[in-house]
């Protein structure tokens, strides 16, 4: 009969032989292309700051960056995806704001959990813009609570999906505006963007990345900025407090996260590297340039900013009496 002492010692010779191999394997990483899974579809500000972040990342690592879009689910598939990865830092999720802090408070049968998950770094942040389609007759904050009062549930609105931050937002101003507006959510601010173009929804809210072109070609109108400051890109759209709605306020940040059991030497390595990429001043041009700002903050100040956002949005949650699909 094999002893408890016996067995111990098998344990010890097995972690003996398989420490130098994975000190090599993380010594070597990244050995192969990284992948960073996106929890919307193609063409909104999580997905334009994968792209951003993979370009740059990728001469740094010495090795090839993959966007993988999953969108759905409120974000909810894409995290469940990254969770059940290999732990060894070629899958890696990043993540928005709005999914990661509030599908969770809406969710009852998780995918996964916060614990599933260790910040590595926050790469962009950015105040959500209100944006109406060119033919709505309103030029103003103010002239848009007008209209929605004068329509009450006509006015519909488009969100990256149930319970976005989009969704809160939209949530948020129909109770400090006291209006009446329908919610029509979709897959990713992508999707949401083209029939905000096409005519068939009336406004939407989020980060000005995906709509900094149509802006400027005249195909959508900024009314307002979620933000306590102006932006540098928009300088003469007034933020929500200038407008009358200082209670509107909602910045989105899109950040990096590795699978729980990383080892400490690889999240090390990417949050070093990912340190040099976001406070680049390139990176940082390109990021206000669309609207947003680079905004690196490390595993424990990401960590806590997490944590602050899982309070407030809580109370916003419950106020609005917003579920899950």
């Amino acid at each position: 009969m094999t002893t408890i002492s016996t067995r111990r010692q098998w344990a010890v010779a097995l972690l003996a032989a398989c420490t130098p191999w994975l000190a090599h394997a993380q010594a070597s990483y990244p050995a192969k292309p990284v992948t960073l899974v996106v929890p919307t579809a193609a063409g909104g500000t999580t997905d334009l700051s994968a792209r951003m972040l993979a370009q740059a990342l990728g001469p740094v690592l010495g090795q090839s960056v993959v966007v993988d879009n999953k969108g759905g689910g409120n974000g909810n598939i894409a995290a469940a995806a990254a969770k059940r990865a290999e732990p060894d830092g070629y899958t890696l999720l990043m993540q928005y704001s709005g999914y990661h802090v509030i599908s969770p408070l809406l969710t009852k049968q998780k995918a996964w959990e916060q614990s599933d998950f260790q910040p590595v770094a926050n790469v962009i942040s950015a105040p959500q813009i209100i944006v109406v389609r060119d033919g709505l007759p309103v030029k103003t904050l103010g002239e848009l609570v007008s209209y929605a009062k004068a329509n009450p549930g006509k006015l519909n609105y488009a969100s990256s999906g149930n319970g976005s931050l989009q969704h809160v937002t939209g949530a948020m101003l129909e109770q400090q505006g006291g209006i009446k507006m329908v919610h029509v959510p979709y897959k990713g601010t992508g999707p949401a963007l083209q029939d905000l173009l096409g005519g068939q929804v009336d406004l939407t809210f989020g980060t000005a990345p995906p709509f900094m072109p149509h802006i400027q070609a005249g195909k959508l109108r900024v009314l307002a900025v979620t933000g306590k400051e102006r932006l540098p890109s928009l300088p003469n759209v007034p933020t929500t407090a200038e407008a009358g709605y200082p209670q509107v306020n909602a910045t989105s940040w899109f950040a990096l996260f590795a699978p729980a059991q990383t080892p400490k030497p690889v999240v090390d390595k990417l949050v070093a590297d990912v340190r040099t990429v976001v406070q680049n001043p390139a990176f940082q041009q390109k990021a206000q340039e669309q609207g947003a700002t680079a905004d690196y903050l490390g595993p424990q100040q990401l960590g806590e900013r997490v944590k602050a956002d899982l309070a407030n949005w809580a109370q916003v949650v419950k106020a609005s009496r917003i579920e899950a699909e």
